[in-house]
């Protein structure tokens, strides 16, 4: 692991390096005069730390360069306002420092960047989005010990992979990793595949077999799609769970196992209790400990490392030589909704490195609904009910028509969007030091029907898509009380991410803490 720093500021530069090498990690220190590119090639760092000149036009070419060339990028900022340095983080540094640093901070936060890139090597879950870290935060807290553990998040996003990462840091990363799609299997079968039969069980059982959960004894067993399990299996998995044995199909005697269950699921298991589809008691033995997986188009910051990590791996696979993205496909690529999650960018990475037309890739490269932006993204929080207490046909019509509203809107938005990009100078894929993070909150958002029910959400023509996020974010705090955690699980976003959001749009949380509403 290597850092370099930048000598802008000569001092706290100087003093970080000090600590560093006591510590033992290699290090460069580069004066500005050098050539900064020239050293980034000989020194090929893991991290980069610009102790000043963070907005120079240089500066953030190299930042965004980096975003695709895979060195987390740090800064030392010269001052303390909130926003600049948020609009900073937003244009691609990994962490801002405000000046004078403390430098025992700034070393803190250089070990947790390398601690992270430690574990993305180790584990393949790669990602430096606010999402992404909590994910690994989570996964190396809950590798060591024995609890079920339940994924939740959209197919695609690499729910699989999370479990691989938990069995990988754990102490059982030298015994097996079975894994079943619990979905794909009939219901007929999925008991013997689980826990086996004897020989002559049923029509056709010629010889005794060992099920998933025999096989995976001292080690890990991933029941993937979980939701899809029937009700009478779900039974016996709860006994299994509880007890830790089972009897084969047609056997007489119990078998002990020690095994570590991580479930997964792309549905939300709660609403399918309470729909009464999934047993209560077998949910809670599976959700004693919960990672949520955001989908890719909550995290498009992580995009270009995933396109680096896909074109390494396949460049490498059928050793095919890959010339680059150019700046303006690799913004159709964040830009994208991404409805296949992690596994469709993948495959489209691998399908440009074997079909590669021997230059950049271009946009014109790219499949058309990704050149036309696809569908548009979605909300980035989960709006849950738009009417709270109305049940019946009339409720589901008008939760139907403010849903088919804000994906229009949507949809507008993106149009204009892509507008506003057709005029705009090209060569740049992740902002700009001079866009603001977010306009004034306009208080449209905020507008009631007289004659509507107090938790109806009315949404007027033009309103921003910052100022929806608001909205939902000081509705949820409203309903909880000022509870972030219960507030954040309303969202489907994470609390760090709430607590970002938070703080970005300067909601004044104090005063939702009793319920009420701000002044």
């Amino acid at each position: 692991m290597k850092v370099l720093l930048t000598l802008q500021d000569v001092e706290p530069a100087v003093r970080i390096n000090a600590v560093l090498e006591r510590e033992g990690l290699e290090t460069a220190l580069v004066s500005p005069l050098d050539d900064i590119r020239g050293a980034l090639r000989r020194e090929k760092p893991d991290i980069i730390v610009f102790t000043g000149e963070l907005a120079d036009a240089s500066t953030q070419a190299i930042v965004k360069e980096q975003l695709w060339e895979g060195a987390a990028v740090v800064g030392l900022c010269d001052t303390t306002d909130p926003s600049t340095i948020e609009r900073l983080r937003a244009n691609g540094y990994v962490e801002v420092f405000a000046k004078p640093v403390d430098v025992d901070e700034v070393i803190g936060g250089l070990r947790r960047i390398l601690e992270r890139r430690r574990l993305q090597r180790l584990t393949g879950l790669i990602g430096e989005s606010d999402a992404m870290r909590e994910v690994m935060v989570q996964v190396e807290q809950m590798a060591p010990v024995s609890s079920t553990v339940l994924i939740e998040g959209e197919s695609g996003t690499g729910k699989e992979l999370v479990a691989r990462a938990i069995r990988l840091l754990s102490n059982r990363r030298n015994k097996p990793f079975i894994a079943v799609n619990v979905g794909a299997l009939p219901e007929t079968l999925l008991e013997s595949e689980l826990f086996g039969h004897e020989k002559g069980a049923f029509t056709g059982a010629a010889e005794r077999r060992l099920g998933r959960f025999e096989l995976a004894d001292t080690g890990t067993l991933f029941l993937d799609e979980i939701g899809e399990i029937p009700s009478a299996t779900q039974v016996k998995l709860l006994r299994v769970l509880e007890e830790r044995e089972f009897m084969r199909v047609g056997g007489t005697h119990p078998i002990k196992v020690d095994v570590r269950v991580v479930a997964a699921t792309n549905q939300p298991l709660r609403e399918a209790v309470e729909a009464g589809q999934f047993r209560s008691d077998l949910f809670y033995r599976l959700n004693v400990l919960r990672i949520y997986l955001p989908p890719l188009r909550e995290r498009p910051d992580d995009i270009p490392m995933l396109v680096r990590r896909f074109v390494q791996m396949y460049a490498e696979q059928h050793d095919r030589p890959f010339h680059g993205i150019s700046m303006d496909a690799m913004h159709l690529l964040v830009n994208y909704a991404w409805p296949g999650n992690v596994r469709e960018l993948r495959n489209l990475i691998e399908s440009m490195v074997v079909l590669a037309p021997g230059h950049e890739i271009q946009p014109g490269d790219l499949p058309r609904q990704i050149r036309d932006g696809g569908a548009a993204r979605l909300l980035p929080v989960h709006v849950g009910p738009i009417v709270r207490g109305q049940e019946g046909a009339a409720g589901r019509e008008l939760e139907f028509i403010v849903r088919s509203l804000l994906e229009l809107k949507l949809q507008v938005e993106e149009l204009r969007r892509r507008m506003d990009e057709d005029r705009a100078p090209h060569g740049t894929w992740i902002g700009d030091m001079t866009t603001p993070l977010g306009a004034p909150i306009v208080p449209a958002i905020e507008a009631r029907d007289q004659a509507a029910p107090p938790n109806v959400l009315t949404i007027v023509p033009g309103t921003k898509m910052a100022d929806i996020e608001r909205a939902a974010i000081e509705a949820a705090l409203k309903e909880t009380r000022g509870n972030r955690r219960r507030a954040a699980e309303m969202l489907g976003i994470g609390e760090r991410t709430l607590y970002r959001k938070i703080k970005e749009y300067r909601v004044p949380e104090e005063e939702y803490a009793m319920g009420g509403v701000p002044s």
